[in-house]
């Protein structure tokens, strides 16, 4: 026997194949399309429309418990996944999905099979958003920890860089989602984005391979012929334009081995200059220090970019079967009732 407390309920429902969705696309191209969640945001304001006229005016205490937890839900939650965004917590498809959670999920629903109700567990708050924000980053606790176990089973382990990050062979970065977590002099937290070394090679119509079997050529800006789009770097996007080293003499700078023979070392600020937008951050310094680390190195540490919509989705779907980890880690504890 299969139970719905209400219409919106079932309704709430499809957010769970949309998420399953774009965590597959989270893992596979760390894109996801806006278009997503125009529709689940405009389903969660019409639910909420809709609930709220039956607890308007607040004649019970159920009434007013039921909008306090809206209220937290849509003036905490929402402030609260903007500010992470813009501190760089997560990125902006990680705070949409919490904004349409806000909106969608204020409160918690009701559903049953047999004789069990779910969520099994419920917090004192109420407030459904919340339980999946806390979930999330208590699942999301668990990647350091398969990092570290990945650097050690690869025999690469090295404290405490190993539960941030993971070092990988030069040729694999091509595919790699992620930063670099060093500089050609130091290990850092803000290297190069791949993706950004992605949209410079197509710029330059050049494969990794290019760039590492002709780096004292390619360094010299003279060797830059016709350009290429970007794209946005993303592992996924087809190129189609093959620039090649066609055009360019590998012998014209054979000698050239430092940065300061040139005015624009492998023509960092040209690409800059001629790209839209900002590629990720990077500025010539940053882009310089890159290639060269790529073009020296045959394994190199980096920072993986972490889909957090995979926590976010193993978060909901707890939140709908469970309920809130914490709340019940702490109910076991004895630390609340």
């Amino acid at each position: 026997m299969f139970g719905i407390g209400t219409l919106p309920d079932l309704l709430r429902l499809v957010v769970v194949p949309v998420l399953a969705w774009t965590a597959w696309r989270d893992i596979r191209t760390r894109r996801v399309p806006n278009i997503v969640w125009y529709p689940l945001a405009a389903l969660g304001l019409v639910l909420l429309a809709w609930e709220l006229f039956g607890h308007l005016p607040p004649e019970t205490v159920f009434d007013r418990l039921y909008l306090v937890r809206v209220g937290v839900s849509v003036f905490f939650v929402i402030p609260l996944s903007y500010l992470f965004w813009r501190l760089g917590g997560f990125g902006g498809a990680d705070a949409k999905a919490l904004i349409v959670f806000a909106l969608l999920l204020p409160t918690f629903p009701s559903y049953t099979i047999g004789a069990t109700e779910f969520p099994i567990t419920e917090t004192t708050l109420g407030v459904f958003s919340m339980t999946i924000l806390t979930n999330t980053v208590i699942i999301g606790l668990a990647y350091p920890l398969a990092l570290a176990a990945r650097n050690l089973t690869a025999g690469g382990f090295e404290f405490p860089l190993s539960f941030v990050g993971r070092r990988v062979s030069v040729p694999s970065l091509a595919t790699a989602h992620g930063r670099l977590f060093e500089s050609p002099d130091a290990i850092t937290r803000n290297g190069l984005d791949l993706d950004a070394l992605r949209m410079y090679l197509r710029w330059r119509g050049l494969t990794l391979s290019d760039l590492r079997e002709n780096a004292a050529a390619l360094r010299d800006p003279e060797t830059i012929g016709e350009t290429f789009d970007p794209t946005d770097g993303a592992v996924h996007r087809e190129v189609t334009a093959d620039g090649g080293l066609s055009d360019v003499d590998t012998e014209t700078s054979a000698d050239a081995t430092s940065d300061t023979e040139f005015d624009d070392p492998w023509g960092a600020e040209a690409f800059l200059d001629d790209i839209d937008g900002s590629a990720y951050g990077t500025t010539p310094e940053k882009l310089r220090g890159g290639l060269e680390l790529v073009t020296t190195r045959d394994a190199v540490w980096i920072s993986p970019g972490i889909p957090f919509i995979v926590p976010m989705f193993v978060g909901l779907v707890v939140a709908f079967v469970y309920g809130d980890i914490l709340f019940g880690v702490l109910g076991a504890l004895g630390i609340v009732g």
